[in-house]
């Protein structure tokens, strides 16, 4: 096992009823400014919780955050922020809400000339707006994690950005909140938590016992509750097992102390910075793909994960090829599917997405030996 530091400051509010308990969350003397998406929050009562909750507090308010937050959205936020002096930002919604509000919540103080060197890393920033959560849809775990993603529609790019700073003061994480998503939503989420697990856990031995029973656990969860999550009969105890799993996937836990991958978010980023694929989607697109052009070097943990998690039995290189089959089978049962060929994705888009890591350096992988060259290999094998 590696050395690592670990260390989480965010406060989990976990169960029903629990968003009236931003009432003790928040301070009362803050100026706030509510953030949310599409306007869901309305329908599904959310939005009446929060208010009520929130009592007499001064709240401004900014919506229309999209499924893949763009910078030049949030900044009309930013701008709204700064004028009316606010100094707490509560992120009501999924997780693409609560990234883009760790965007904002870095660009509200920051005093250079381009926010943007925020996402891209060319500048730092050394203090945030405080942020809160209420969690209405489990998939990043960006609830108790300081991560974000931001999209610049200007430049079709789409990128990662985090530090310390913008880790949410507390997350609430109600599974009720849940119940009106629709069934597509629900498919994403599920694929994006099974993706985040494998990206901390395909990777090479090292005999980090805890963390691979934890991550093996959390993706039995997810196939055995999957059915149930998307059913047409509201589960709540599937709903708030699926939420929590979510949440472990990303919040750190299971990276302490191992090699971790990242390559299949990385390429997935590019797919929907191109072509606006669901981020859940991209991944199942080129997750399997990946795994067959990696095999021989995920040798050892195919198998392990071909034998904990599917109870596959066989030659080493059977169990690893049912392991890969398995992986895009339970993609599929989510109606999510596993080819480029169901999206606009042509060659001309893997070259384009080649093209793009030959122009910022960039390798990926747990070895860092997925070259550009290697993902185009891997997005050609998803089409076919």
């Amino acid at each position: 096992m590696l050395n690592f530091s670990y260390h989480n400051p965010v406060k989990i509010v976990f169960g029903q009823g629990t968003i009236a308990q931003l009432t003790k969350l928040v301070p009362a003397d803050a100026t706030i400014m509510l953030t949310y998406g599409g306007g869901s929050i309305f329908k599904n009562g959310v939005y009446d919780q929060t208010k009520k909750a929130l009592g007499d507090r001064k709240v401004i308010e900014f919506g229309g955050i999209e499924a893949n937050p763009t910078y030049e959205t949030l900044m009309k936020g930013v701008e709204i922020a700064r004028e009316a002096g606010v100094d707490f930002l509560l992120a009501v919604g999924g997780g693409s809400v609560l990234d883009g509000t760790k965007f904002m919540a870095a660009a509200i103080p920051f005093t250079g000339e381009n926010a943007w060197d925020l996402v891209i890393g060319t500048a730092k920033y050394t203090e945030a707006t405080a942020i809160g959560a209420v969690l209405t849809l489990p998939a990043t775990g960006s609830e108790m994690n300081y991560y974000a993603v931001i999209s610049r529609t200007e430049t079709q790019e789409k990128r990662g950005m985090g530090g310390p700073l913008l880790y949410p003061k507390f997350s609430i994480l109600d599974p009720e909140t849940t119940y009106s998503l629709p069934k597509s939503q629900i498919a994403n989420g599920i694929a994006d938590t099974f993706t985040h697990v494998m990206e901390q856990y395909m990777t090479y031995a090292i005999d980090a016992k805890v963390q691979d029973r934890m991550a093996e656990g959390i993706l039995q969860t997810l196939i055995e509750i999957a059915p149930e999550v998307m059913g047409s009969e509201i589960n709540y105890t599937a709903r708030a097992n699926f939420m929590w799993a979510a949440t472990m996937a990303l919040n750190g836990l299971l990276s302490v102390g191992v090699p971790t991958d990242w390559a299949t978010h990385q390429i997935g980023h590019e797919l929907t910075a191109l072509h606006g694929i669901d981020h859940a989607r991209t991944l199942a697109v080129v997750l399997p793909h990946l795994m067959a052009y990696k095999k021989a070097d995920k040798l050892s943990k195919l198998v392990q994960y071909g034998q904990r998690v599917w109870g596959l039995t066989g030659t080493a290189d059977e169990i690893a090829d049912q392991a890969i089959t398995k992986t895009a089978a339970f993609y599929e049962s989510l109606e999510i599917p596993s080819k480029a060929s169901a999206y606009p994705i042509t060659a001309d888009t893997i070259l384009e997405v080649k093209n793009r890591f030959v122009e910022r350096g960039m390798n990926f992988g747990e070895r860092g030996d997925i070259t550009p060259e290697a993902v185009e290999a891997i997005l050609m094998a998803s089409l076919s």
